[in-house]
């Protein structure tokens, strides 16, 4: 097998689900047909036995094959939406490390859509797919408020040991920008992309 190959499958493996187009953008976009060339390679993929596809949507989605999934199932939609962001960054710059669902801890521990370090910084992304009501936005952000208190966040892999530091809560989606989350030991963005980027070149 290829090493991009196994790239490709390893990407699928951590997003759960891409579509065609998501790996054209991430591993084709630099030669001239990138849907061709993707399209080619999941066909081989998924003829070889390494990964399915959900046929159910207007857009194929594909997942490795030792994964169980309902063809219908609701969390299809969250997890492509968190490929959408990661390609929409990976236009402007790709990430250092972009962790989809990372365990922060147990019970009562923050639940990120994902963990990435881009242009240098890293974040704790929230996506919003639907409006979050306050008691369920206060609710996430009191989780992250204990977990900053806890100090375990100081002893994650890829803290430099001179200069540890608190990610950023970056709210991105439907509500972005309503949601008051001023009193928290530490920063919270609800911005775009754009916006986001516009901080960094300031």
């Amino acid at each position: 097998m290829r090493t991009r190959d196994e790239e490709i499958i390893n990407t699928i493996h951590e997003f759960r689900f891409l579509t065609g187009e998501d790996v054209a953008e991430i591993y084709f976009s630099h030669t001239k047909k990138p849907i061709t060339q993707a399209n080619s390679v999941l066909k081989r993929l998924r003829r070889d036995g390494y990964i399915k596809c959900s046929t159910e949507r207007k857009k194929y989605v594909y997942y490795c094959a030792e994964r169980k999934v309902k063809s219908d199932s609701q969390k299809i939609g969250h997890f492509l939406s968190i490929s959408q962001f990661y390609r929409d960054v990976f236009r402007i710059e790709k990430p250092r490390v972009f962790n989809v669902e990372p365990k922060l801890g147990g019970k009562g521990s923050p639940e990120p859509d994902a963990f990435m370090i881009w242009k240098n910084t890293p974040f704790y992304v929230e996506i919003q797919r639907s409006k979050y009501t306050k008691p369920q936005m206060q609710d996430k952000m009191n989780r992250y408020e204990k977990y900053y208190l806890s100090g375990d966040w100081q002893n994650e892999v890829w803290q430099i040991p001179q200069k540890k530091i608190f990610p950023p809560v970056w709210i991105i989606g439907v509500g972005s920008g309503s949601y008051d989350t001023n009193k928290q030991s530490f920063k919270v963005f609800q911005d775009t992309v754009e916006s986001m980027l516009t901080r960094f070149n300031k």
